[in-house]
């Protein structure tokens, strides 16, 4: 069966809310926008502080791992990344639910700090600009594949070959040009990180919404660590308590007691007379009967 076969890649004839993967596309479209009338017309250096730049990681500038991926250079390179998403990224969104965000920018963070790492060693060979939603992508197909590995997928939208032998081919292009940079302004290496993110996403479990995530809790757990531990029951208790007469704690000796304790002695006295008592039935009864003798 094909991935254009499965119910969730076909449109239903009730439209619900938009979906997350569509509603990423149309940020992306909208940020693109913004950027070629920012380009004619405003010419601000906000993709200076968006993209994730060598000068940027030296300075700590941590947001730009998120926002480069929602930066294009080219109508094409946004074009190729929808395309991704609708195929891949509504799939995995089906699978995994509420998480899918969590993956995607996570595979996209991997795949930034690769390339940036490699684009601050070695500035010559890698650059020292990174934009675009490819490194995200790359996260989903490899979820996908790992997935679906036998799914048939069109290459190209001409060649049939299944999603896993297309992840593999995938994986070994990207690490090849990521050690061998070949200057051709792809950014190679963020596609390997995400991939390598979006296999690790899988292999953990993580796609399953019942398997805890490693921050799960956290919150928590610090509450827990920091807090003042509460007092037990028995230690808001005083500490000496006072005995009434027969070794009965005094506090027992309230009209709760009373209705509680004494009077079903008292019916089983009635029942089978007063040797049937216990000793410590009997010290309860003593200690009413002096209780009752003060007032």
């Amino acid at each position: 069966m094909g991935l254009a076969d499965r119910h969730y890649m076909r449109e239903g004839r009730r439209r619900g809310p938009l979906s997350t993967t569509v509603v990423l596309m149309i940020v992306l479209v909208v940020i693109f926008a913004l950027q070629c009338i920012n380009a004619v017309y405003l010419q601000t250096p906000a993709e200076l502080w968006l993209a994730l730049t060598t000068v940027g990681l030296k300075h700590g500038f941590i947001w730009q791992l998120v926002t480069f991926q929602f930066l294009h250079g080219g109508l094409l390179h946004l074009g190729c990344n929808l395309l991704g998403l609708w195929f891949f990224g509504r799939f995995v969104e089906h699978v995994i639910g509420r998480r899918f965000l969590l993956a995607y920018l996570g595979c996209g963070v991997a795949g930034g700090l690769l390339q940036g790492i490699l684009m601050v060693a070695f500035p010559m060979h890698y650059g020292g600009m990174l934009y675009g939603a490819s490194a995200g992508v790359s996260g989903m197909f490899a979820i996908f594949a790992r997935l679906e590995s036998h799914t048939e997928v069109r290459l190209n939208f001409i060649l049939p070959i299944r999603a896993g032998t297309l992840l593999w081919v995938s994986t070994g292009i990207a690490l090849f040009f990521t050690l061998v940079p070949a200057h051709d302004r792809v950014a190679h290496a963020a596609h390997l990180g995400g991939i390598l993110a979006g296999l690790a996403f899988v292999r953990l479990g993580w796609h399953r919404d019942f398997q805890p995530l490693p921050w799960d809790g956290a919150w928590k757990r610090l509450q827990q660590t920091f807090r003042r531990p509460s007092p037990s029951p028995l230690a808001r208790r005083p500490a000496v308590r006072s005995m009434a007469s027969g070794g009965v704690p005094r506090e027992e000796l309230d009209t709760d007691f009373i209705s509680k304790d004494v009077d079903p002695i008292l019916d089983k006295i009635s029942a089978h007379g007063i040797q049937s008592l216990s000793e410590r039935e009997r010290k309860i009864l003593e200690a009413a009967r002096a209780r009752m003798a003060k007032r």
